[in-house]
């Protein structure tokens, strides 16, 4: 160990990620989704190459619709914002976060495979879980800073509005 940083000597066993090359994808706004008794921003990321189809957003806005409309997600008047994540060839995750007691970001998480019909929840094992790739950080970043500023402002209508206005577009 290093007695002033801290950190070990030798950092070769760490973060290692074989074989693995990082490529850019976008991030793009799309319509705001009512959902639940929610009202949620929507970002679509993919390759530009690759981007989310129409077919599979609009079949994304169904299965939401739908998911709040029989209750299994019941968004409370939430605000928050929808990732359509186009992961490579034809999987997807679909990831619906929404502000919950005034400062936290929840999260529910479906997806589609290529072979699937529509989405359906994803579940994964044990207490050290998945929660965002960089590439879904990009509009997550911009949306606590964009909840943030939404926190320390009125919260009126006006504020509202700012917040759901303020999308992000760009690299990721």
């Amino acid at each position: 160990m290093n007695s002033q940083s801290g950190l070990p000597a030798d950092l070769s066993r760490f973060g290692n990620v074989e074989g693995y090359a990082h490529y850019p994808k976008l991030v793009t706004p799309g319509l705001p989704a009512p959902a639940g008794g929610g009202l949620l921003k929507w970002y679509d990321i993919a390759e530009a190459a690759t981007p989310v189809t129409r077919e599979t957003s609009a079949l994304a806005q169904r299965f939401l619709a739908a998911e709040t409309a029989t209750g299994r997600l019941n968004l409370k008047g939430e605000l928050g914002f929808v990732i359509l994540h186009r992961c490579g060839g034809d999987f997807h995750f679909l990831l619906v976060s929404s502000w919950r007691n005034a400062n936290e970001m929840w999260e529910t998480v479906y997806a589609k495979t290529s072979e699937a019909a529509d989405f359906s929840p994803f579940a994964l094992p044990g207490p050290h879980r998945a929660t965002f790739c960089v590439w879904e950080l990009a509009a997550v970043n911009h949306e606590r800073l964009a909840f943030g500023r939404y926190l320390v402002s009125s919260r009126d209508e006006a504020a509202k509005r700012t917040y759901l206005e303020d999308h992000y577009e760009g690299g990721a």
